[in-house]
Order: structure tokens, then C-alpha cells, then sequence
């Protein structure tokens, strides 16, 4: 698998930017750029990551994992979740900043186009934890009525209400 660096470059060359060009979209010097494609600099925020698929045109998927890679989950109100759609692969979650600790599968998903999942907005990149239970206050996904909501939980909830997920981090393009 080629590296982060070479599928910046790729991905810039394809989109028809120089270095200073994707630089300037980006909000980084432009030898930031070519440490970047050069390995220099093997980690990238994820602020960055995220502005840098926006400026390459690309998907945040192929951006980190290749073209040839499946996409991001969609978080729908209804239907599968993240973590059973066919394409879903895990995160390590060990190998991004949490606000909180997390051992287990966690999975990468995007909210689907016109949808509210508030704090979530579309193109926004989230971080969930398939659970069933509270682990500690923060923002859970939730099923009601059939329907899948994030709600901001301090306590348990009532058995009536069926916890199938917990949000780890969340990312948006500044």
C-alpha cells in the first residue's frame, strides 16, 4: 500500500495543483506540502486530512486508505448502523486523539446527505463505539421509535431507551 505522502501527491497532481496551490487551500506553507508527499512528516492532523480531501476533491476514505477503498459508513436515521453496513472496517481507536478512553471496535462514519444528527453536520467525520451501555456522560446514539438519534446522555438512560452507540470524536472542516 503506498504511503499517506504519495497519495497527497497523486491525488494533487490529479487535481491539477501545485504545491503552493493545495498549500494555500490548506492553511499550510508549502514545504509543509513536500514533507507531507516526501514522508518527512508521516502524521497529519485530522483538521488537515479533512481540508486536504476538500481541496484534492477526493474522498476522505482515499485519501487515507487509496482509491481503491470502500467508502466511509453513513450514519442514517434509519436502517443499518455504521458498524453492520457491508463496506464498515474498524478504527483503531488507539491512533486517534479521543476526549475519552476507548477499548474496543470503533468506526468511521459520515452523516448521510439532509440528515440531523445534531453536534454531527454533513461532511462531518465522527468516530462511534458500537455499545449497549453508558460508559460515561457524552453523546450516544440512540434507537426510538425505529429511529436513530445522538443525544446527549449524563446518566443511564431508562431501559426504554435502547442505547447502539457512543460517539468518541467528531471532526469539522474549519
Amino acid at each position: 500500500m503506498e504511503s499517506l505522502g504519495a497519495r497527497i501527491k497523486h491525488f494533487r497532481l490529479k487535481a491539477g495543483l501545485s504545491k503552493a496551490a493545495l498549500a494555500r487551500h490548506v492553511g499550510v506553507s508549502d514545504v509543509t506540502v513536500s514533507y507531507w508527499e516526501s514522508g518527512a512528516i508521516k502524521q497529519v492532523g485530522h483538521e488537515r486530512l479533512v481540508a486536504l480531501a476538500d481541496a484534492l476533491s477526493c474522498p476522505l476514505n482515499a485519501l487515507l486508505e487509496g482509491e481503491g477503498s470502500t467508502p466511509l459508513a453513513v450514519l442514517l436515521h434509519t436502517g443499518s448502523l455504521p458498524w453492520e453496513q457491508r463496506q464498515a472496517m474498524p478504527t483503531d481507536p488507539g491512533k486517534l486523539p479521543l476526549d475519552v478512553p476507548w477499548e474496543g471496535e470503533a468506526f468511521l462514519a459520515t452523516p448521510a446527505p439532509n440528515t440531523r444528527f445534531a453536534p454531527l453536520k454533513t461532511g462531518d467525520l465522527a468516530l462511534l463505539g458500537p455499545t449497549t451501555r453508558f460508559h460515561h456522560a457524552g453523546h450516544y446514539l440512540i434507537q426510538r421509535d425505529e429511529m436513530t438519534e445522538i443525544t446527549h446522555l449524563l446518566q443511564a438512560p431508562s431501559t426504554t431507551t435502547p442505547l447502539c452507540g457512543v460517539l468518541l470524536a467528531h471532526w469539522r472542516k474549519q
